[in-house]
């Protein structure tokens, strides 16, 4: 984790070490540079704090002698709270500071990373993923913000492609760290581990960051909170029960959250199309005027899905079809997060040489080839075959994601960032929420269909998988039609 951390910030010194000395006065200074780097370790460790404990609920079941539809809630009570105060992020990056939001933001992470570690009850555990996700649903659009505000244009392709590494390299090793410690520590042990990384990161944020951009007094509009929360709530609270509901163990019909949740958001949207005429929208919606913006957005909301829901449906798929322990589950899926965090840069500088589309349309095509790779893996395949598509996926996922990033949010006026960021933050949780839902409903709805044909369990989820990785390369489809209509100039639009 070190290694990752001094690798970020060192990128983003060395890019305006290289732009002072080659762009003149197309570059980052030195305190931004500075607050990005702060921003981008951060950033990392509040978002491998989101998977790090996707292998650890059976540790949590025997310790804290709980059902699994319980142990559930530190996946489901996470996400529900990142939908619920992301799109808020848009009002508090124009009303307050970059420093005070770093602090708050850190200070809840770190305030509810020790109240987990020391949880001695479910109720307090739950309360510590709770305040740690509302840290990291600012910490993201705060980056993303911070980087499209005081980044020269002409070098946002390679710095976003370091903020690719936070969003996707990531998530993909929280597993892989996950397995490592549980193998010989306890589920505490995960939270003792961020936590001194997370105190370290507050102190040199307070010491460092400042404010990068100016700042606007603006009314809250709580009927919009309220919208905000009950329909981005209820549609991730929805998704996240589709896979429970295949297998009957649903709490609540899946109709009732989603039902409510379409229902909450549209009337949100009808509120916000008419707060922002006068500039007073929580999140304002008109960033989807914008060609490049609403074509990126989509596209990007597939790429999100597809990597989520590959990142869950994978170690299933090698645990319990392919009998792999945890920890050798997590390092055969960490060459694949390597390989994105290795070629975000790369990419970045194609980016800002060439424009978006000659990497987004190659990137979506070796997507697509990938799950169709994945499709056709069975029960005997060898290990390393499994980690090659992993890999292949993730050379796609890296082509497409640092483009699609920077030209969506490269093509607003500067005054819509805020706006934007959040908007596709929000979009992206509900994604990763959509994509887990569907590959996992499939998997389960394929298998339950040939229980009793006398096949075995093994083979039933294999046959699954399959199905829902068909599924998810003719999903891949779709971003890579949408995609061929980007307009070719990439320069910034509105």
């Amino acid at each position: 984790m070190s290694f990752d951390q001094h690798a970020l910030s060192d990128a983003v010194e060395s890019e305006a070490a290289m732009g002072s000395e080659s762009d003149g006065g197309h570059t980052m200074s030195r305190q931004t540079a500075i607050v990005v780097g702060v921003l981008l370790v951060a950033s990392f460790v509040v978002i491998l704090n989101e998977t790090i404990m996707s292998v650890a609920l059976p540790s949590l079941m025997a310790d804290l002698n709980i059902s699994a539809a319980v142990a559930q809630w530190v996946t489901t009570g996470f996400l529900l709270t990142m939908a619920v105060v992301i799109p808020t992020t848009g009002l508090i990056l124009q009303r307050f500071g970059t420093r005070s939001i770093f602090v708050a933001a850190m200070s809840l992470f770190t305030a509810g990373t020790a109240l987990a570690a020391a949880a001695p009850g479910f109720g307090l555990l739950l309360t510590g993923r709770i305040l740690q996700a509302s840290g990291t649903a600012i910490m993201l659009p705060l980056l993303t913000t911070t980087v499209m505000s005081s980044v020269p244009e002409r070098r946002r392709g390679r710095t976003v492609g370091l903020i690719s590494i936070v969003i996707a390299v990531a998530p993909a090793v929280g597993p892989t760290i996950s397995g490592v410690m549980l193998s010989s520590l306890g589920w505490r042990w995960l939270f003792l581990f961020v936590l001194p990384i997370a105190v370290l990161s507050l102190g040199i944020g307070a010491r460092f960051v400042h404010s990068v951009s100016a700042t606007r007094a603006i009314r809250v509009d709580v009927s919009s909170v309220l919208l905000s929360a009950i329909g981005f709530g209820g549609l991730i609270f929805g998704l996240s029960s589709i896979g429970e509901a295949a297998e009957g163990k649903a709490p609540v019909p899946v109709a009732v959250p989603m039902a409510v949740g379409v229902v909450a958001l549209a009337l949100f949207v009808a509120r916000q199309l008419r707060l922002q005429r006068t500039d007073a929208a929580l999140m304002d919606l008109r960033p989807f005027k914008s060609r490049t913006f609403a074509i990126g957005t989509v596209t990007l909301l597939v790429a999100m899905a597809v990597l989520l829901g590959t990142l869950v449906l994978l170690p299933i798929f090698m645990q319990s079809v392919l009998g792999m322990s945890t920890m050798r589950t997590g390092l055969l899926l960490l060459p694949g997060g390597l390989t994105m965090g290795l070629l975000a840069p790369l990419v970045g500088r194609i980016f800002d040489r060439y424009g978006a589309r000659p990497a987004i349309i190659p990137g979506t095509l070796i997507i697509v080839a990938a799950l169709a790779a994945m499709a056709m893996l069975d029960r005997h395949v060898p290990a390393l075959a499994v980690a090659g598509a992993h890999v292949l996926l993730s050379v796609g996922l890296a082509l497409a994601l640092t483009p699609l990033m920077t030209a969506t949010l490269g093509s607003l006026n500067p005054s819509q960032y805020s706006h934007g960021s959040a908007i596709v933050n929000t979009l992206q949780q509900l994604a990763g929420a959509a994509g887990t839902a569907m590959f996992v409903s499939i998997m389960t709805a394929r298998s339950q269909q040939r229980v009793g044909a006398g096949i075995d369990h093994a083979s039933l989820l294999a046959t699954g998988t399959r199905s829902a990785f068909a599924w998810g390369a003719a999903l891949a489809l779709v971003a890579v039609i949408v995609s061929l209509f980007l307009p070719r100039p990439t320069s910034t639009t509105s």
